[in-house]
C-alpha cells in the first residue's frame, strides 16, 4: 500500500492532518519539488527529506492542528541556523486537511498528489512467484508504473496500489505487446518454457520497435547458454542476445533469497532511468 493509500485509507479516517509539500528548491536540497509528507496528530505519513528540515516542518504542521495561526508556506536554509548542510533552501507549504473527507475530496487530493507520469518507471514484470512478489513489494513504494502478468490467474494479491496493474495473460507471452513503450522488462515466470516464449516476444518487440531499454532474465549462466542456444537457433543474432541481461541484478549484490535478489534487480532497473523533470 502506497503512502498514498494509507493517507486516504486510514489516516484521514481517524483525524485531521496537514500536507507538507516541498514546493520549490535552490541549490541542494533533500527531497524534488512535489515531494510530501502528511502530519498528523500522533504519526508522519510519506517525507520531504528527514533531518532537521522535517523535525521544523513537523512541529509547525503540528502546532497548525492545535489551532494556531501560522503561515501557510515558509522558507528553509539548509544551513547551520537548521543544523543541516545541503547548502539550499527549501520552500514548504502547509495545507490542512479535512477529517473525514467526501469522495470528491479524495479524488481531488489524489490527482493532487499523483505524481507525473514522465517520472514514473516503467515496469513489465512477467511471474507471480516468490521474486516477482519481492519486487512488487519493492515497487509499490517506489515511482513507478507497473504491469505484471502471469499465465496462473490465481497467484497475484488482492489488495495492490494503483500504480500496479495484475494481469491474468494465457499465453503470457502475449502480453508483450501491451507492454508501455519504455518499459524495463524482468522475466521470471514458473516454467522456463514461458520464460523463453517472452523473451523470444520481447526480442521480437525490440526488434521491432525498439522500445524495450531493458531485459532481464532471471536464471544461472547455464539457463542463459541453453536459451541463447535456442534464441540463435530461431534467428536471433548474437548483437539481440547481447542486449539480454542474465542473471539479473546489480553486480556484487550476493544472496539468493527472494528479497535479495528483488533489491539487486530493482535497483538495476533504477540503475537506467532518469525521470523527466
Amino acid at each position: 500500500m502506497s503512502a498514498l493509500d494509507v493517507l486516504l485509507g486510514e489516516a484521514l479516517q481517524a483525524g485531521p492532518a496537514v500536507l507538507v509539500r516541498v514546493e520549490a528548491v535552490q541549490g541542494s536540497g533533500p527531497r524534488e519539488v512535489g515531494a510530501w509528507m502528511a502530519v498528523t496528530a500522533s504519526d508522519l505519513i510519506a517525507t520531504i527529506g528527514g533531518g532537521h528540515l522535517e523535525f521544523e516542518a513537523t512541529a509547525h504542521a503540528r502546532s497548525l492542528l492545535k489551532g494556531q495561526v501560522l503561515p501557510l508556506t515558509r522558507r528553509f536554509p539548509l544551513g547551520p541556523s537548521l543544523g543541516q548542510c545541503c547548502g539550499g533552501v527549501v520552500d514548504l507549504s502547509f495545507e490542512p486537511l479535512p477529517h473525514q473527507p467526501t469522495a470528491a475530496q479524495c479524488a481531488d487530493l489524489r490527482q493532487h498528489l499523483s505524481p507525473p507520469e514522465a517520472s514514473l518507471l516503467p515496469v513489465g514484470l512477467f511471474g507471480g512467484g516468490h521474486v516477482g512478489r519481492a519486487i512488487v513489494e519493492l515497487l509499490s513504494r517506489l515511482p513507478s508504473r507497473v504491469q505484471w502478468f502471469d499465465s496462473r490467474d490465481e497467484v497475484f494479491p488482492a489488495d495492490l496500489p494503483a500504480h500496479i496493474r495484475a494481469e491474468h495473460s494465457e499465453p503470457v507471452q502475449a502480453a508483450v505487446q501491451d507492454l508501455a513503450p519504455g518499459s524495463r522488462v524482468l522475466i521470471m515466470s514458473f516454467s522456463h518454457a514461458e520464460d523463453l516464449a517472452v523473451l523470444a516476444a520481447c526480442l521480437l518487440r525490440r526488434r521491432e520497435r525498439g522500445d524495450l531499454p531493458l531485459i532481464g532474465l532471471i536464471g544461472s549462466k547455464s539457463k542463459w547458454a541453453s536459451f541463447s542456444a535456442r534464441l540463435r537457433e530461431r534467428g536471433f543474432s548474437e548483437a539481440e542476445l547481447s542486449g539480454v541481461i542474465c542473471p539479473i541484478g546489480l553486480p556484487g549484490v550476493v544472496g539468493k533469497q527472494p528479497e535479495v535478489v528483488a533489491l539487486a534487480a530493482v535497483a538495476q532497473l533504477f540503475s537506467t532511468w532518469s525521470p523527466a523533470a
